[in-house]
């Protein structure tokens, strides 16, 4: 499944996939779970979320394996590095047009195709495996073919969301959505230990290419909406995106602060494997064990944006928990000892995930329904944009001067960024939540 936006605020009824009526929801009881589950109260975005959380445990397995595969066919951490840019890099390129599509198209097919094509690539690479022609050019093709169909499908799921749920329900399931990836940034590392141990890789990536078929049959069960007919070019419709997000002076700067977030937040997870061989000097079972507890972390911080909701200061609270997160990287290519180790990524993992879910909520509530694919696929390159490319840079610096020394910079700059807009624009989205 495409990750949202966690991989992911604004009326209900919107867009291309929108359904004629608003949305309608059972009312949750007045409970901590009622407060913390209310987006799932409504029929169709319930159905999705655990369509998606499936698919989401296959992603994670096959993540754990392909970062391993690589490695050893490799020994490399500048593989490693353009493994994840090729992954990434069609977002770069295509995540412009795919916000056009998502405006223009029916959203449930565009998925729809996005999942079929990517249920084909893990199956292709479980073939390669499992027949032992692989190699590690087969690996980068496909990854670049995934990331193709993500790039479609990622702004035509950032635009249905907002179809599904009332809008004062909208930063809940943006949370809910981070949950559900981050149980299977638990589960998946975890289960690809498992299945590693027992079966190898093929095991992995063939799991994976089943969970699509839960996320398949899912979007099956939505009901499909009709896109706006504008009778515009699609090179004018995407100027029209474009020029928005330029003019908005809160849009473009949660933009700038999506990037630089992902950037250098996201190397510390990509270059994981080398720091557990070379600094912990464990094996594939530490690696995902490690894994698991920023996963666990993420987890904690989504409950936690899931139950405030929408409130004012939204936004300079993500930038104090960007500034802390930051620091907390920086402890930990200090530390030698393990168990520090779990505990920093535990706290990390959180505080990143609140800075995530914050940016992008408040993103989604400026968004005008009419642009919102457009919009989104803008935030979405720099935000999803910033991952490759930040673990590209870091790889070549991980030869040079070791992933400690490396990931440190990343930390340091982290933080540095956060403080210049708290001093600089500390108010400049608060307006918005209020």
């Amino acid at each position: 499944m495409t990750p949202p936006s966690g991989s992911t605020a604004a009326t209900a009824a919107d867009g291309a996939a929108a359904a004629p009526s608003e949305p309608s929801a059972v009312t949750p009881p007045p409970s901590i779970i009622g407060r913390l589950a209310a987006a799932l109260s409504y029929r169709e975005f319930r159905i999705l979320w655990m369509g998606a959380c499936t698919s989401s445990i296959g992603t994670w397995m096959q993540e754990v394996a392909q970062n391993w595969l690589v490695l050893e066919l490799t020994n490399s951490a500048k593989y490693l590095a353009l493994d994840a840019f090729l992954g990434e890099l069609p977002l770069l390129l295509f995540t412009l047009v795919g916000g056009v599509v998502a405006d223009r198209q029916d959203r449930r097919k565009v998925l729809l195709t996005s999942q079929v094509i990517q249920m084909a690539s893990a199956f292709t690479l479980a073939g390669l495996v499992l027949s032992r022609h692989v190699e590690v050019w087969h690996v980068l093709v496909l990854s670049f073919v995934t990331g193709c169909a993500q790039a479609f499908g990622g702004p035509a799921y950032q635009s249905l969301i907002p179809s599904l749920v009332r809008k004062e329900h909208l930063p809940n399931a943006i949370a809910l959505n981070s949950i559900q990836f981050n149980i299977a940034r638990v589960l998946g590392p975890l289960l690809a230990a498992a299945a590693l141990h027992a079966f190898g890789t093929v095991a992995c990536f063939g799991l994976n290419g089943l969970s699509f078929l839960v996320v398949i049959a899912a979007l099956l069960a939505l009901r499909p909406g009709q896109p706006p007919s504008t009778g515009r070019r699609m090179l004018e419709e995407l100027g029209i995106g474009l020029g928005h997000v330029w003019n908005d002076i809160a849009l473009l700067k949660l933009t700038v602060l999506g990037f630089a977030s992902t950037f250098l937040g996201v190397p510390l997870l990509t270059f994981l494997p080398v720091f557990t061989r070379n600094i912990f000097h464990g094996d594939v079972g530490l690696y995902s064990r490690l894994m698991a507890c920023s996963g666990v972390g993420a987890i904690a911080g989504a409950l936690v944006v899931a139950w405030l909701g929408r409130f004012r200061h939204m936004g300079i609270t993500a930038m104090l928990l960007q500034m802390l997160a930051g620091a907390l990287i920086l402890g930990f290519t200090l530390t030698q000892s393990v168990t520090v180790a779990y505990v920093l990524l535990l706290v990390i993992g959180a505080a990143i995930m609140i800075t995530y879910s914050l940016y992008t909520s408040l993103t989604q509530l400026i968004v005008p329904n009419e642009l919102r694919g457009r919009v989104m696929s803008v935030y979405m390159l720099a935000f999803r944009g910033g991952m490759p490319l930040g673990s590209l840079v870091t790889g070549f610096l991980v030869d040079q001067v070791g992933a400690p020394l490396a990931i440190a910079g990343n930390g340091v700059m982290l933080s540095a960024v956060a403080i210049w807009f708290l001093i600089r624009h500390r108010t400049f989205v608060d307006r918005h939540t209020s």
